[in-house]
């Protein structure tokens, strides 16, 4: 079992910087892939970014890619997400999530999940 707590979330003016994190609880933080999801008022939960456990393999969703970085640090159970040129469409609620193993972009296939950060992108 794992607890997860986003936070970095806020109100950014476009072309701006914004960098989340999640804390996770527990001590076996690294026997976790770790994904971050986004989900806009009326639209589905969608694929963000994600990280292997060794921080060896990562993916993006096109829509962020060149934009956002994922990575992580097992010895502070702390995944981060810094996102740069931020547009007013990446305006949405991040979550973090965790599944065992094996990473993976589609949200069903993860186990646990943040209660989300807030991102506003104004224009």
């Amino acid at each position: 079992q794992v607890q997860l707590v986003e936070s970095g979330g806020g109100l950014v003016q476009a072309g701006g910087s914004l960098r989340l994190s999640c804390a996770a609880s527990g001590r076996t933080f690294s026997s976790y892939a770790m994904g971050w999801f986004r989900q806009a008022p009326g639209k589905e939960r969608e694929f963000v970014s994600a990280i292997s456990l060794s921080s060896d393999t990562t993916y993006y969703a096109d829509s962020v890619k060149g934009r956002f970085t994922i990575s992580r640090d097992n010895a502070k159970n702390t995944v981060y997400l810094q996102m740069n040129s931020l547009k007013p469409e990446d305006t949405a609620v991040y979550y973090c999530a965790a599944r065992s193993i094996k990473v993976a972009t589609m949200p069903n296939l993860y186990n646990y999940w943040g209660q989300g950060t807030q991102v506003t992108v104004s224009s």
